[in-house]
Order: structure tokens, then C-alpha cells, then sequence
């Protein structure tokens, strides 16, 4: 794990979410190296039969339980308007890549010299890949590998 943003003293990544249902809106967080640890774990054991397309748990992700109203699958996470300010480390942390549109896929992509014409499913495995591969670069993120 790229340890730069750890030794800055980063362990938890917070983003915003909104109830589908209640409507409220409030923060959550993340271990940054724990769900890190999870993420790549998952990676690393399942990459060779992705086959360069996100598996569905990672298209349509199941959303966190609403603190307030309890409701299940319901917290969405709030994705900045302006494509630049979306916490991406926060989406990945959470398994909610899935949640941004096409057009904040391809954003990402060309941002990170992924850029390509593709599905929805492969832009969103390549945004985990790139965003593993930022946080560990020698880890077993590379697209091809």
C-alpha cells in the first residue's frame, strides 16, 4: 500500500450519503487500510475471471443501511456534480463506483490516461483497478496481469 498517504496521517476516508427513502443526508467513513485490504483481496483472487468487466457487485452495488430510518439499501453516496470533486477514494473504499454515470466514468478515465471507448462495466473496472494500483503500486492491479 502506498504509504505516503498514511504516513500523512490519513487512516479513515469520509464521503457523503442520502437516503433514498428519508431523504437525509450525512457522512460515513472508512479504514483506509482495512477496506484497502478487502478490495484488493477480492482483486487479486477474482481478476482472472472478471475478464476486464466489473463483476456485478461492483455494477449495481448494494447501498449501506440508512442510519437514521434503517432502511436497507438505501444510503447512496452523494457524487459531486462537478466531476473533479468526486471523492473517488471514497466510492472505491465503499464499493460504490457503480453508482457514477458513464459520462463520470469516462471522466475518470481520461483523467488517469484510461480513456478508451468501452461499456459501463469496463470503465468501472478499470476505475477500481487504477485507483488500487494508486494506493499499491506493485500490487496485482496492472489491466493485462
Amino acid at each position: 500500500m502506498n504509504f505516503n498517504i498514511l504516513s500523512n496521517g490519513i487512516r479513515t476516508i469520509t464521503g457523503d450519503v442520502q437516503c433514498k427513502r428519508s431523504e437525509r443526508q450525512y457522512q460515513m467513513e472508512y479504514d483506509l487500510r482495512e477496506k484497502f485490504k478487502e478490495i484488493s483481496g477480492y482483486i487479486a483472487q477474482n481478476k482472472h475471471s472478471m475478464h476486464g468487466r466489473a463483476p456485478s457487485v461492483w455494477r449495481n452495488p448494494v447501498l449501506p443501511k440508512c442510519r437514521f430510518c434503517g432502511q436497507e439499501n438505501s444510503a447512496k453516496p452523494v457524487i459531486s456534480a462537478k466531476k473533479r470533486a468526486i471523492n473517488w477514494l471514497f466510492l472505491l473504499l465503499c464499493q460504490m463506483i457503480g453508482c457514477c454515470t458513464l459520462e463520470q466514468l469516462k471522466y475518470f478515465c481520461k483523467h488517469t490516461k484510461k480513456h478508451r471507448t468501452a461499456a459501463k462495466d469496463r470503465f468501472i473496472y478499470l476505475a477500481y483497478l487504477c485507483l488500487c494500483k494508486q494506493l499499491h503500486p506493485t500490487g496485482p492491479f496492472d489491466r493485462d496481469s
